[in-house]
């Protein structure tokens, strides 16, 4: 209930209360005179058609003058009401205050004391009304006062955030209140039930109290399990009360959230949809996501001990509008979950969570699993990368200065911005960052800037050849060429003088093999030696050896799984996966392979009821053992593990420990 609603209940009680006062017979004075009993009736008169300032004047002069009249409490009493419906707070609670100090065995001690308490409620000093209610209870014995004043503690409880005590005192005021009262305490103590954790509602209902209603708060602990997602619990809670409670208000809210219960919760609990790009432009991920899915559900149903398992596989096409419909058809076909897609992956994962379906995606593009609590990602992404990255160098090799030479589109920036991030995280720093352009070959420039041998000329100092003129004849040209090529090998002498500064331990290249294939050894003809390489998990490729495989010798990179992994598990899999497709398999294989073990393993499991129980579970993975590493899940629903760390000998990638 809003503060104003409060103010005006509380007032007008205090209002009715001081219609009974009784009043005092008028003897008409002299004119312009008027005595107490008089100028207590005009100001009262002036109160009851709420010209509260002239009531004011007339009650402030009538105290001035009369204050040892039997009326002065009683006029006290309504100098403190007409301050406290302007706000005016200190005010009215020195004329309550003065009552209790001048006049404490008047009859309306009890109401300035109540409407004292108020005072304090009204300028939001919660704590100043807790401390003083149980002082005041113990100086009162009338009803209303009591209830009243338990009113005002259930309101400052609520106001506080204390809902489980407002219901306290809510009961207890409702004991002491009057049959029109109760209504009001009734609705305050709903809106405060409303406002209850499941558990102090299930509290409550174990101790009946006919001061509580027992039948709102049935309905609000169905709710509460409802809003939780706690189905079993909600329908129970729901059914009892529809049967106990037939002609409640609340009934045909209860049958309607019961049918909606049930009907989310129908799924084939075994079924498991996957969407993936098995045409278009990324045909070739889509078929080897689906080997290592096809490869999951062998080995998962091989395990007699297992329940079957079904897959349905929809191809996206990399399309926005066929991924949304192949999403609808999966949702009919009733799915217990989602795995995929590859590209359409936000689109996909948006409308997931609309359906409550959980999904887990294989993107690494930024914020996908804060769409929802549906949504979930297992993928390599850029920040799990330079993580590894920095923490290997930083905290394993002990490097401290660092150089980035990045290319100048959106991959370059990411990583660029993420990888200095996380080494000033690390107590690291970056000495040196430049960029290149994409599309060029040469990058003789970027790296010049970063050893200190790029010189640009001013404008004022670069020739104008154009401007000079021809050589009349043959004599002056072979002149001028001579005087050239005296002037070139002076300038080539002072070329070969400078020498790069590498100031830096390591350096970290964000591009493609090919690209990097061909920065490295530019680097080598410039003396950036003896410095570590790091690149990205698009390093992770052969074809980065072939084009620079002397200069490469020693790189660093992150990748979410290697098929030479001394780990048994990674090697029975690329085992099985060989002698199954007669090819080896990468990251694609390897991160759809534990994806669809993770779910098939969790619709399996025997207490499983509702989507909602799967997503849980999903929350729940305590480091899923799988050939892409221990895997869990966030908070968010974003993927956490620990990613391989590779090294270029030889010919070879080879693991780090």
């Amino acid at each position: 209930m809003k503060p104003s609603h409060i103010i005006a209940i509380i007032l007008s009680a205090a209002l009715l209360i001081w219609a009974c006062v009784p009043k005092p017979d008028v003897v008409p004075g002299m004119p312009g005179e008027q005595n107490a009993d008089e100028l207590f009736s005009s100001a009262e008169k002036q109160f009851e058609v709420q010209s509260y300032d002239q009531a004011l004047v007339l009650y402030t002069e009538y105290f001035r003058r009369f204050a040892d009249k039997p009326m002065a409490a009683a006029v006290l009493m309504k100098i403190g009401i007409i301050h406290a419906l302007a706000g005016e707070y200190e005010k009215a609670r020195s004329a309550f205050q003065k009552i209790l100090s001048e006049y404490p065995d008047s009859s309306v001690v009890p109401d300035a004391l109540v409407e004292e308490l108020f005072t304090y409620y009204q300028q939001g000093r919660y704590q100043e009304v807790i401390d003083l209610a149980p002082e005041i209870l113990g100086q009162i014995d009338s009803r209303a006062h009591i209830s009243k004043t338990y009113m005002l503690m259930g309101d400052t409880f609520m106001a506080a955030g204390s809902p489980i005590d407002a219901v306290d005192y809510y009961a207890r005021s409702q004991r002491f209140a009057t049959e029109l009262e109760q209504q009001t305490i009734t609705e305050k103590l709903k809106e405060a039930i409303a406002h209850l954790e499941s558990a102090d509602i299930a509290v409550l209902l174990k101790h009946a109290d006919e001061s509580l209603p027992m039948d709102f708060l049935l309905f609000q602990l169905g709710l509460n399990y409802s809003m939780e997602e706690r189905y079993d619990d909600a329908l129970a809670k729901l059914t009892e009360f529809v049967i106990k409670y037939p002609e409640h208000d609340n009934r045909m809210l209860a049958v309607s959230l019961i049918d909606e219960i049930k009907k989310n919760a129908v799924f084939n609990r075994f079924t498991v949809g996957c969407l993936l790009p098995l045409s278009g432009a990324y045909q070739s991920f889509g078929q080897r996501a689906l080997k290592g899915i096809e490869l999951a559900l062998a080995q998962f149903s091989s395990q007699n001990e297992n329940p079957p398992i079904n897959i349905i596989i929809r191809d996206t096409g990399a399309d926005p509008n066929k991924t949304v419909a192949a999403l609808n058809e999966l949702y009919h076909q009733q799915v217990a979950a989602i795995l995929g897609p590859i590209v359409t992956s936000e689109i996909a994962a948006r409308e997931a969570q609309l359906m409550g379906v959980p999904i887990i995606t294989l993107t690494q593009k930024d914020n996908i699993p804060e769409i929802g609590d549906n949504v979930f990602r297992n993928f390599i992404t850029p920040k799990m990368q330079v993580q590894a990255l920095a923490s290997f160098t930083v905290e394993s090799l002990g490097l401290n200065r660092f150089a980035i030479l990045y290319p100048d589109e959106t991959y370059g920036l990411t990583f660029m911005n993420l990888f200095w991030d996380e080494l000033i995280e690390l107590g690291g720093m970056v000495v040196g960052v430049e960029a290149y352009n994409p599309k060029q070959t040469d990058y003789t420039d970027p790296i010049k800037k970063l050893v200190g041998l790029y010189y640009e000329v001013p404008e004022d100092l670069k020739p104008i050849d154009d401007l000079a003129p021809e050589p009349a004849n043959e004599e002056e040209l072979k002149q001028a060429e001579a005087k050239d090529e005296e002037i070139g090998d002076e300038e080539a002498q002072a070329e070969e003088e400078p020498e790069s500064i590498v100031d830096f331990d390591a350096i970290f290249i964000p591009d493609s093999p090919g690209k990097a294939g061909q920065i490295v050894p530019q680097l080598a003809y410039f003396d950036i030696k003896d410095v570590y390489m790091l690149g990205t998990n698009l390093w992770h490729s052969d074809s980065l050896i072939k084009i620079a495989h002397q200069y490469v010798q020693g790189a660093v990179f992150p990748d979410g799984f290697f098929a030479g992994s001394a780990s048994p598990r990674v090697q029975k899999f690329v085992k099985s996966f060989e002698e199954t497709y007669e090819e080896t398999p990468g990251y694609i294989e390897a991160v759809v392979y534990d994806s669809a073990m993770i779910l098939f393993h969790v619709v399996s499991r025997p207490h499983i009821r509702f989507r909602s129980e799967i997503r849980d579970e999903l929350l729940n993975l305590d480091n899923f053992q799988g050939v892409t590493g221990l895997t869990r899940f966030d908070e968010y629903g974003d993927v956490q593990k620990k990613l391989h760390l590779l090294r270029i000998k030889g010919k070879r990638f080879v693991e780090l420990e």
